[in-house]
């Protein structure tokens, strides 16, 4: 069992740390306060080819398996998490599209992101259907040889910047197996009909956008389909079980940048005349952060190689993604505690990684519907 890194890894470790304090501290304070998504961030990012890193070579890619996602998505988020999202999650949902997607599909639009000239969205969630998944209730009905979609999304990340979306409709209605009515379809986002609206005042993760998407009789044609009619919630499932070990790269990352910076604070901090760092218990603390995070790190390391490996186990998938989730929470709540005041204020970065850190406990699939996979599996 090696547990070593090849050279390569730990260079795209090295690469992506580097690119994120270059870029990323400058801008991160300010991208935070004003709720801005930066563009030209992204254009950079495409340009390293971090951007849809796992696009295989003949679609315009580099080809790295979702360990190097998982990666490169850790050493981004240890520095700022919103904007690691603007950079990794560029092209989110696009991963349907090669997962199941035709060849016509593949050689259309898996170069758009790769090459920065196109931005994906995942459009799954609905004001009424997050983690029941199949109480969505926007339908795509058969006209000719379009379909006319109707409905709307709620909380879809990239939803005013994107080019096109994939989106979970239901095609068919009267099927008895509530599983098999539904499809993915893309849909270009600047087909008419379609409106957004930027959600804005959220805790953390305030770089990255988030939005609502109304769909009033938006017409694509039926070769938009993803995959086969009715097998839209199996293939989002399968979809979960991949970005899930991203989420829980995100939560190593998060917090080893916490505890990157909470390390130099005590160390500099001096109380009753003395270093933080020198008083057992603030040793102790940071003893248990270090350890937590480690565990989540293999965990999610094991959980990304058996993705590349082709031995997918959902189980394992929830585990890291609400382990490391709950983790960043802990760990970044003991590294605001550990800066006191002055963790409380925006001079300081940890309270943007305390603000940020909750969203991991809730997004593609809350902590409560993980346990409930694993708990399934023992079962």
């Amino acid at each position: 069992m090696d547990f070593e890194l090849t050279e390569e890894q730990k260079l795209l470790q090295e690469t992506a740390y580097k690119f994120a304090v270059n870029e990323f501290e400058p801008v991160a304070k300010e991208c935070d306060r004003e709720e801005r998504y930066p563009k030209e961030l992204w254009e950079k990012a495409c340009e390293t080819g971090m951007v849809g890193c796992y696009v295989p070579e003949e679609y315009g890619g580099p080809g790295f398996g979702f360990l190097e996602v998982a990666l490169i998505t850790e050493q981004l988020s240890r520095v700022d998490l919103g904007l690691a999202l603007v950079v990794m999650a560029a092209t989110f949902g696009a991963e349907n599209i090669l997962f199941y997607g035709t060849e016509e599909q593949k050689k259309k639009y898996l170069p758009l992101l790769v090459n920065g000239q196109a931005i994906s969205a995942g459009a799954y969630t609905e004001p009424d259907a997050g983690t029941d998944v199949v109480g969505t209730r926007t339908t795509a009905v058969k006209d000719g040889n379009e379909y006319v979609i109707n409905g709307s999304k709620m909380f879809i990340t990239n939803g005013t910047v994107c080019d096109f979306m994939v989106v979970l409709c239901v095609t068919n209605p009267k099927e008895e197996k509530r599983h098999r009515r539904h499809s993915l379809i893309l849909v270009e986002a600047d087909r008419n009909g379609i409106t957004k609206h930027k959600i804005k005042g959220k805790m953390g993760i305030r770089a990255s956008d988030t939005a609502e998407i109304i769909f009033e009789d938006v017409r694509v044609p039926c070769e938009n389909l993803i995959g086969a009619e009715g097998k839209g919630f199996y293939q989002l499932m399968h979809f979960f079980d991949v970005t899930r070990t991203m989420v829980a790269a995100q939560g190593v990352g998060l917090a080893q940048g916490a505890l990157d910076k909470t390390v130099r604070y005590v160390q500099e901090r001096k109380t009753f005349g003395q270093p933080l760092a020198s008083y057992q218990g603030i040793q102790f603390q940071l003893a248990e952060m270090a350890t937590k995070i480690e565990v989540a790190r293999n965990i999610t390391y094991k959980a990304a190689w058996k993705v590349d490996q082709g031995q997918m186990d959902p189980s394992l998938n929830a585990m890291c993604k609400y382990y490391s989730g709950e983790m960043a929470v802990w760990v970044c709540d003991k590294a605001l505690q550990l800066h006191g005041g002055y963790g409380y204020i925006d001079e300081y970065d940890v309270q943007r990684f305390y603000r940020d850190a909750k969203i991991l406990e809730i997004y593609e699939g809350a902590k409560e519907a993980e346990k409930m996979t694993i708990a399934r599996r023992l079962f």
